[in-house]
């Protein structure tokens, strides 16, 4: 069974390359997906979710674009297709706050405790709390859009775009 956690909070490690490192590097020890995005795009703990039951599901059909499973997640996370333009939703020295996905995919791996968590995400004790103006620059919502449904919707438009990542080919 696949699980995932998704934990929010300031980056420990301010540099994001060792701070990659660092995930990386936790992956390697505990046999479980890490990937950090920014918090500041992520509009729900379900958005996350939907997007990493996608990234599964592309891997265990075989069409999966990225060679990771992290890297597909925030493929799918971005809405886009192609993995360089997903990076819009990963991680700089400029994120404030970052939305850390753990993921167990078909189980086995052994989960990090809270102390070597905190050597990379300080936890601020809020969930998810999107930047608005970001996210309709980041997944491209145009005014017409947001006339249509409002911009208490925009969660809605964000998971329409990850359903509909792997449309445009």
């Amino acid at each position: 069974m696949d699980e995932i956690r998704v934990l929010f909070g300031k980056p420990a490690i301010r540099d994001s390359a060792r701070l990659i490192s660092a995930l990386k590097d936790l992956q390697s020890r505990h046999g479980c997906i890490a990937q950090a995005l920014d918090a500041d795009l992520v509009v729900s703990e379900r958005h996350i979710y939907f997007a990493a039951e996608k990234a599964f599901a592309a891997f265990s059909e075989g069409r999966n674009i990225a060679k990771n499973r992290g890297m597909e997640i925030m493929r799918y996370a971005s809405g886009e297709r192609q993995i360089e333009r997903a990076f819009v939703i990963g991680i700089s020295d400029r994120t404030e706050r970052i939305a850390l996905v753990l993921a167990n995919p078909g189980g086995g791996c052994c989960w990090p405790d809270s102390a070597e968590l905190s050597g990379i995400i300080e936890l601020d004790g809020r969930s998810c709390s999107f930047d608005a103006k970001a996210v309709i620059q980041a997944f491209h919502i145009t005014s017409a859009e947001l006339s249509a449904v409002g911009k208490e919707r925009i969660d809605d438009l964000v998971l329409e775009r990850v359903a509909l990542a792997d449309t445009y080919r």
